[in-house]
């Protein structure tokens, strides 16, 4: 029983995808709910809804089957997940901060110019510019952002020119910046350790496994597309 809440989760996500789609064909009409009008491009949106109420219904169904122990263990459970949430939120916020400000120094300007032009290969320069930049961050957000936001343009003029989907270049550049993101500075990495009550001497180890199979993974890919066509 316990796989019945992902597996709900899995399909009402996978439904209401389209579903949202096809009920707000032309945006969702706010007057319609008391509230001032706002455009929202629907097709854009539709994913996080969809995974927004796939999640709720996996939490009612995971409570649906076990109501007694979450019913006794209900204070509890709502101290260590405000606990938890506050500070997985603090850890992220401080570490995105501090790529902010990294960024914002000249010496970074001089890091990513300098990687922009390292290679040929638009895939290999987003890649790994990218995953370098997500290690100076401290945030695979923040070096994907900081990456697309810089070298958007030159990016785009070199996909087309090689007849590279944006999908591809994308996908590429979405999987790189998990490498060098899991450096031991990153929020992700403190708060993972800190919910596991581990130390980075015992467990930092099996994260940089999964991390170098993760970033090999993204020229394995890469070299699949460039040969065979595929990703």
């Amino acid at each position: 029983m316990a796989f019945v809440p992902l597996i709900l989760v899995a399909v009402t996500n996978k439904y209401l995808s389209t579903a949202i789609k096809e009920w707000y064909p032309n945006g969702f009409d706010f007057n319609a709910i008391g509230l001032a009008a706002y455009t929202v491009d629907v097709a854009k949106t539709s994913a996080i809804w969809a995974v927004g109420l796939a999640l709720i219904v996996g939490i009612i169904a995971a409570i649906s089957f076990d109501f007694r122990r979450v019913y006794t263990g209900f204070k509890d459970g709502v101290n260590a997940s405000i606990g938890g949430s506050l500070l997985a939120v603090m850890n992220t916020a401080s570490e995105y901060g501090f790529g902010a400000i990294i960024a914002a120094l000249p010496g970074f300007a001089i890091i990513s110019h300098a990687l922009g032009n390292t290679f040929t290969n638009p895939l290999v320069n987003g890649a790994v510019t990218t995953t370098v930049l997500a290690g100076v961050t401290g945030s695979a957000s923040g070096g994907m952002s900081i990456a697309l936001s810089a070298m958007a343009d030159q990016y785009n003029a070199a996909i087309l020119a090689m007849g590279i989907p944006p999908e591809v270049m994308h996908r590429i550049v979405a999987m790189a910046s998990g490498g060098m993101d899991t450096l031991p500075h990153n929020g992700a990495v403190i708060t993972l350790l800190a919910v596991t009550g581990l130390t980075h001497k015992q467990s930092y180890k099996d994260i940089f496994v999964i991390t170098i199979i993760k970033t090999i993974a993204v020229f394995v890919a890469i070299a699949a597309f460039t040969w065979f066509g595929i990703v």
